[in-house]
């Protein structure tokens, strides 16, 4: 099973600023992105990245439409969500065969998904 120098090694190699918050957490800045977490939670490697505060009324029911519509069109492993007063992106990874293709291709995800809708979500935020 991979550990904590494998991770550090591919945040290395994919060359991503990062900073290790605690012994089986990091905080990563994938392309401007600086709220990308991994973490060790047992046998999953897990990805959160905070996309915007969640908005306390306005147009929510059309927000978690879209949220929900873009998880079966756009989210090719992980998922938007919402954890406290956030949206969220979350993806996780087995750590048994984990391999540094699969954990590239997450932060990339990650990081094309926040770019590509992030305007069309603040809307909802600017609508409340």
């Amino acid at each position: 099973m991979k550990g904590r120098e494998d991770i550090e090694s591919y945040l290395m190699r994919a060359g991503l600023p990062y900073e290790q918050l605690a012994p089986d957490i990091w905080k990563v800045q994938p392309e401007g992105h600086e709220n990308l977490l991994i973490s060790i939670a047992g046998p999953v490697l897990a990805f959160r990245l905070k996309v915007m505060d969640l908005p306390q009324q306005g147009q929510r029911e059309a927000l978690f439409q879209t949220l929900l519509t873009l998880n079966t069109t756009d989210m090719v492993h992980g998922a938007f969500g919402i954890e406290g007063n956030a949206i969220v992106i979350v993806h996780a990874l087995a750590l048994e065969n984990l391999d540094f293709n699969e954990f590239q291709a997450v932060i990339d995800d990650v990081a094309l998904a926040v770019s590509k809708h992030y305007s069309a979500l603040t809307k909802f935020r600017d609508a409340a």
